[in-house]
């Protein structure tokens, strides 16, 4: 995995959290994909937050840019 400093993954936590930041832009800007999302997320996270984190995003459209309906914006595409 990437060797990031802390503001880094503090922001890729964050970004991972939004519903409306879809895991394309954290491969764009990160160079993570999705599984690789799942796996840092996992690293760096409690095992409760980890859990909860989880159960959120799973199957979230908002989280896969294809899927969305709204306007693009800060970290929404296009990729």
């Amino acid at each position: 995995m990437h060797n990031f400093n802390e503001d880094e993954k503090n922001r890729i936590i964050e970004m991972a959290w939004q519903d409306r930041t879809p895991f394309d832009a954290i491969e764009n800007l990160y160079g993570l994909s999705q599984n690789q999302v799942v796996k840092f997320m996992r690293k760096y996270m409690k095992k409760s937050s980890f859990i909860m984190w989880r159960k959120r995003m799973h199957a979230r459209d908002t989280k896969h840019a294809k899927k969305v309906n709204y306007k693009l914006g800060r970290f929404r595409g296009p990729w």
